[in-house]
């Protein structure tokens, strides 16, 4: 090994839902919207000639619409290119001291990716048996806290009295919601964040409005929590949203009507699936999100995962300890499930 190496900083990196490249397929893997981005972001007009200009370095204009949106101070926004970004500047923003960070052992696979980038101690925390967060394990000392809600890849909710608990039980760290999934349902934590000084709640435009692949997503916490994170991030990369991102995701946050109907086909649509497949001796965890968590009575999740690949249908399948026989399904289209649920009828 050449000695340069000696100095690399080497990490196991988080793995993403498989990205096929051909498009004949159903993809149910990455939990991607099945409907378009709201047609005033279609038909909005982006003057390409201004990319020669470098972009609003304060993303003034999403982050005006955010705000605006959620009822809060524009300096109580963050902005950044998605929510893993938004998260990871959290890390390097909060989680600072030699004391563990604490999120659940069943969750998103990308913390324990950041923590050992940054170098951060962590500590994964064992859900119950019904795969649900035990709020009284985080009544402890820690570096801070961070947990999903809906948490991924199992769907599950929390409700606001739970989330809270955490907060104010902790209030000697910084307390992170991660909220990717919660327009399909619960109730969001945005309204605790002028009670509590020591809440960040994170969003992202890449599920519910449609954009995955423009890359948007924000932070709302208190002045001072967003105020450090800018601090950090403009010591990092000042010009961290791109001007196509800015201008488009202001579109999204203007179409409220649009957001509503494809959030509630989504929603509609994941309550009908599960219905189906119970038909077929399929069971999943209570979701909240725009994925299900699926396992079967009799079948094994690997079996069906490689025999719906082989048939073009692509979901997520886990080879880790306590939910490898679970399969993680994004919902698509009412036209999609339907082909899915045929396939399952006939594996069955």
């Amino acid at each position: 090994m050449s000695r340069w190496e000696d100095n690399v900083r080497k990490v196991v990196p988080y793995v993403p839902g498989e990205q096929p490249k051909c498009t004949d397929i159903i993809k149910l893997n990455t939990n991607e919207n099945p409907y378009g981005p709201s047609p005033k972001v279609m038909e909005k007009t982006i003057e390409l000639e201004k990319l020669r200009l470098y972009p609003d370095d304060k993303a003034t204009l999403l982050v005006e619409a955010i705000a605006d949106y959620h009822n809060v101070k524009p300096s109580q926004v963050f902005v950044g290119v998605g929510s893993d970004d938004v998260i990871a500047m959290a890390f390097m923003t909060f989680f600072n001291s030699d004391k563990e960070i604490l999120f659940p052992d069943i969750t998103y696979s990308f913390y324990d990716v950041w923590a050992e980038l940054f170098r951060i101690p962590y500590k994964r925390i064992a859900v119950d048996d019904n795969f649900r967060i035990k709020r009284e394990d985080y009544y402890c000392e820690n570096g801070g806290i961070i947990f999903p809600n809906p948490n991924a890849p199992t769907g599950i909710v929390e409700s606001l009295d739970f989330v809270e608990d955490i907060v104010k039980n902790n209030t000697d760290s910084c307390v992170i919601v991660d909220e990717a999934y919660i327009d399909f349902g619960g109730e969001s934590a945005l309204s605790l964040v002028d009670k509590y000084d020591n809440l960040l709640v994170v969003r992202t435009f890449s599920k519910s409005r449609s954009m995955a692949g423009i890359r948007i997503g924000y932070a709302i916490g208190c002045e001072k929590l967003i105020k450090f994170m800018n601090d950090v991030k403009f010591s990092y990369n000042s010009y961290t949203m791109n001007m196509p991102s800015i201008i488009l995701g202001a579109e999204s946050i203007a179409d409220e009507e649009y957001f509503r109907s494809t959030v509630n086909k989504v929603i509609e649509t994941r309550e009908y699936f599960v219905e189906e497949i119970a038909k077929l001796g399929f069971t999943c965890l209570p979701s909240a999100a725009n994925f299900v968590f699926m396992t079967h009575e009799s079948l094994q999740a690997k079996e069906i995962f490689e025999k719906a690949k082989e048939n073009k249908i692509y979901v997520r399948y886990f080879n880790k300890p306590r939910i490898d026989n679970y399969l993680r399904v994004t919902i698509g289209t009412k036209e999609q499930m339907d082909t899915f649920i045929e396939f399952l009828k006939s594996l069955v």
